[in-house]
């Protein structure tokens, strides 16, 4: 995957290349932007917001998963933004894509909170008009972050226990040297949050899902995709249909949210 910037008012901008994976025209290619912001350990993060829906009340903060980086996803966030009627930014992380520094588990604690101080200190954004959506290894981070910060809502799509879960499924406790204990921190998640997983997942088994679901306090009806695997979730027509329901009916007002 090839694509073009070019720089433009201190940020950078896709231009369109006989080799991007863009289905859509030019004029809606000039609504994503392209930036940097600099993460508390140093690195620089490759960033892109998506401007889908302008005057949208909401912007999701997408936490891509392992196998991908910006120049594969934007043409998934354009379509998805204007589907559930959101703007959508997401970024790099640590030596992902046009990121710099090495891949981390602090790396990527460091990364997501990067990328939510640019939407409060760039596009002037409040806690209450943000959406954390993570899918696979982005759900550590988002889970990470949610624990920490209030946020208007999450989204956890085939989200996973911890890592020794992944590896070793018979893992029945969380351990001290255990990366990615989402498990644990889910806890202390206060945000109305939808859990979103494939029955058929190979990668991370559907049990990681239902754990998580049990263990969110916040928890709204989750969404089993009965036959799903781990790639093709969001190719169920249900997947749309449950998002909306979820951004248009289930996220309240009544959450005490406030920017950090």
């Amino acid at each position: 995957m090839v694509f073009i910037i070019y720089f433009c008012h201190y940020r950078y901008k896709f231009l369109l290349s006989d080799r991007l994976d863009w289905p859509y025209g030019k004029c809606e290619l000039e609504q994503v932007e392209f930036s940097y912001t600099r993460s508390s350990r140093g690195n620089k993060i490759a960033c892109a917001y998506i401007r889908c829906c302008p005057g949208a009340r909401y912007t999701i903060l997408f936490s891509h998963g392992n196998a991908v980086d910006l120049g594969h996803m934007i043409s998934f966030y354009y379509g998805l933004g204007v589907r559930i009627g959101c703007n959508v930014f997401s970024y790099d992380y640590s030596g992902y894509g046009c990121s710099s520094g090495k891949p981390s588990e602090k790396n990527l604690y460091a990364d997501i909170m990067a990328a939510l101080n640019a939407l409060h200190n760039h596009y002037h954004l409040d806690n209450d008009a943000i959406i954390l959506y993570g899918q696979s290894i982005g759900t550590a981070p988002t889970v990470d972050l949610a624990s920490k910060v209030p946020v208007a809502a999450v989204v956890l799509h085939s989200a996973l226990m911890s890592g020794l879960r992944v590896a070793f499924p018979e893992t029945r406790r969380t351990w001290c040297f255990d990366a990615f204990p989402s498990i644990e921190k889910i806890k202390k998640v206060r945000a109305p949050t939808l859990v979103i997983h494939g029955t058929d997942d190979e990668v991370i088994d559907f049990h990681h899902g239902l754990q998580i679901y049990e263990k969110c306090p916040k928890a709204v009806e989750p969404l089993w995709v009965h036959g799903a695997g781990h790639n093709d979730v969001e190719m169920n027509p249900v997947y749309l249909d449950r998002l909306r329901q979820f951004i248009e009916h289930e996220i309240t007002s009544s959450s005490s949210v406030s920017s950090s």
